[in-house]
């Protein structure tokens, strides 16, 4: 199977992806739990592969990723990391496992040394800004994210959009350059209006990840399942099914990468 045009050749590095913005290319990244599809991604030109918490909906069952443990990510980033030559491993860090920066360090060590992640993802800005500044400075690359922090569901009043009001908007745009001060070296950006993640962007001078926050991100990602069109649950708008009309997972990711380097994907009516 050939990587795609565009894909890096050799492994990709977190100074990988800063190169990717800085020539105005784009990132794709999707979710992957087992370690064939994980070197299915990998052969199709995947640029980041992120072990997340929707495990526990897409994989477990649940309803929301709050059960998800620390022993449930580093059991996937170990399958995961098997399946990958070339691709970025990204780990999140499970709700609970980040009260304060010594148990980040802890629970981040884990996920980097048992299970063989790069760099670990954790949600929100405020509190969390002392954890990403102690696990920098102790050699552990952070990913942030903003917008819709699914760990916060309850808190938000459901999977709703983030952003949307003036006061919301620069609420997002101070966190985001919070995370980026305080040492983050990726940030994702999930269920945001499209023109303010385009302008949170414009700001910053490391990658956004987009997910349901339009194509003015640096990249994209999805959860692998509703890529192929498979989940228990509602599909979101920005999800588009690209197996349908393809022979195989591998044309169906393919087709993906493709989508997100000409900025196909998401199109206007899959962003808010």
């Amino acid at each position: 199977m050939t990587v795609p045009a565009n894909s890096p050749s050799t492994a990709v590095k977190i100074a990988t992806l800063a190169e990717i913005k800085a020539r105005g290319g784009r990132i794709a990244m999707l979710t992957a739990y087992d370690a064939t599809l994980a070197a299915q991604f990998d052969a199709c030109g995947v640029d980041a592969v992120l072990v997340g918490d929707s495990l526990g909906m897409v994989v477990q069952g649940r309803a929301t990723t709050l059960a998800v443990t620390l022993d449930d990510i580093v059991y996937h980033c170990q399958a995961v990391a098997r399946g990958l030559k070339r691709a970025l491993l990204v780990a999140d860090l499970p709700f609970g496992s980040y009260p304060d920066p010594g148990t980040a360090f802890r629970s981040a060590a884990r996920l980097m040394g048992e299970g063989g992640a790069a760099m670990v993802k954790l949600e929100r800005a405020g509190p969390v800004l002392a954890c990403i500044g102690y696990l920098v400075e102790r050699d552990i690359p952070v990913c942030a994210h903003l917008g819709l922090t699914p760990q916060s569901v309850h808190r938000l009043g459901g999977y709703k959009v983030q952003g949307r009001d003036d006061d919301a908007a620069a609420r997002l745009v101070a966190d985001a350059l919070a995370v980026q001060a305080a040492g983050a070296a990726l940030l994702v950006l999930e269920c945001v209006p499209a023109g303010l993640a385009r302008a949170i962007t414009a700001q910053l001078a490391i990658p956004t990840i987009g997910i349901g926050a339009g194509a003015g991100c640096d990249g994209q990602v999805l959860v692998s399942y509703d890529l192929l069109g498979v989940s228990l649950h509602r599909r979101p708008r920005f999800v588009r099914d690209f197996l349908a009309g393809r022979g195989d997972i591998g044309a169906a990711v393919r087709a993906y990468v493709a989508a997100v380097r000409d900025g196909s994907f998401p199109s206007a009516d899959e962003s808010y």
